[in-house]
């Protein structure tokens, strides 16, 4: 596999090519720095609302027409809006990228964005986040980390009932103003191209994109603390949120590997420790995360509410007892599951669009799977030990759900 190349055209978009030989299909994946953390505290919501309006048709095309042009060249589609971001990906046959990108390009440069659409919007907005209310566990860990963030990237990518309720057709296109700019976008593109087509291409249909771009926002943290949703539910949801290092950092791969020891499978320490020896739980792990300068270890367990006090100190003492360090064992496997999970990636052009994508965005260059699977070979025992010793997993935000808070 080809090494990524990039390049920045004049208005500040950069793009990012990978080329697969062997792949006789592409995919794409344009990054649009507008998410939920630039969301006005008054219009939070907006740019997943944006996201669903931008496809209601764009330049000489109406939805249907739009649906109908991608659906004639054979594009796999998927769209989305998130913290820090907003997506829109595209795999199809080579031949046809030209075209597709072009469509691609009246989404973010000339959306319609029309008035009669702009109900059906809400609705949808409105209904997926009265969902949250029959997802115990999504609603919890969406609440646990706005308790952790001081900044906005804690707000809800779904928005709140009462700023969906009030926003309006002109606020949303104020936003679209305010955000669908080229400067921080990134298209990246793998599969069966040739860097230079591509550039060509993207300077043709995107070189001319103009428009402004919200700021990056620095991420917060506030002080670790308790707190607890009461809801009238048969279980209780446990949620812990730690401090960790941000991409890029030199031990960034040690603490994705200690995370992959307490929840890679079935013999990881939390469901051996958790849920097989103690029964504790129908469902537990650990998730590292991360936003652009920050990074951070949420670990999750959903109990009965008798056994919920319990799981809630079984589940910080493992997390804890990392600090005593990891067997040669435990770190074999880990390595064993982080690249098995980056040669399915080079395997789909889509995944690997997605992380260049995200790498220039978050890291400001991309990188290869060979360079991604280097760092994680290089973490050696005595190097991941050193690094659980100097940074202890304790001190976690504590967030629970359920009939009745959870004592301490």
């Amino acid at each position: 596999m080809d090494s990524p190349v990039v390049e920045t055209l004049d208005n500040g978009l950069a793009v990012v090519v990978e080329p697969q030989p062997w792949n006789p299909g592409l995919s794409f994946t344009l990054l649009v720095p507008a998410g939920a953390v630039n969301d006005p505290p008054d219009r939070m919501g907006a740019a997943s609302m944006l996201e669903t309006w931008l496809w209601k048709g764009a330049g000489p095309r109406d939805a249907r027409a739009f649906a109908d042009a991608l659906d004639a060249l054979g594009v796999r589609r998927q769209s989305g809006a998130g913290v820090e971001y907003t997506t829109f990906s595209a795999s199809l046959l080579p031949e046809g990228f030209s075209a597709v990108l072009e469509l691609y390009a009246d989404l973010v440069r000339r959306p319609r964005l029309p008035e009669e659409a702009f109900a059906s919007v809400k609705a949808l907005a409105l209904q997926e986040l009265a969902a949250l209310e029959d997802q115990p566990p999504r609603k919890l860990l969406g609440r646990l980390r706005r308790e952790a963030f001081a900044s906005p990237h804690g707000q809800p990518v779904e928005g709140e009932r009462e700023t969906l309720e009030r926003m309006t057709a002109a606020a949303l296109r104020e936003e679209f103003v305010r955000r669908y700019g080229p400067r921080g976008a990134v298209l990246a593109v793998a599969g069966g191209v040739e860097p230079a087509e591509v550039f060509r291409i993207a300077r043709r249909h995107l070189g001319s994109w103009k428009g402004a771009t919200a700021g990056p926002v620095e991420p917060r943290l506030s002080e670790p603390h308790r707190f607890h949703v009461e809801q009238d539910t048969e279980q209780v949801q446990i949620g812990l949120f730690y401090r960790d290092v941000p991409p890029g950092d030199y031990d960034f791969y040690a603490a994705r590997l200690a995370a992959a020891v307490l929840s890679g499978g079935m013999s990881s320490r939390l469901f051996t420790e958790v849920r097989e020896k103690r029964g504790l739980v129908y469902a537990v792990s650990a998730s590292p995360g991360s936003v652009k300068g920050l990074g951070y270890l949420i670990a999750y367990a959903g109990t009965m509410p008798e056994r919920a006090r319990e799981t809630l100190a079984v589940l910080a003492a493992e997390i804890a007892r990392l600090r005593e360090g990891v067997t040669r064992e435990e770190l074999d496997r880990a390595k064993v599951g982080l690249r098995a999970d980056l040669v399915l990636a080079g395997e789909s052009s889509q995944a690997r669009a997605s992380a260049l994508a995200r790498d220039v965005f978050v890291l400001g260059r991309p990188r290869s799977l060979e360079e991604v699977e280097a760092e994680v070979m290089d973490v050696t025992l005595e190097r991941i030990n050193a690094f659980l010793r100097r940074h202890p997993y304790e001190n976690p935000w504590i967030g629970t759900l359920g009939p009745e808070e959870v004592g301490a």
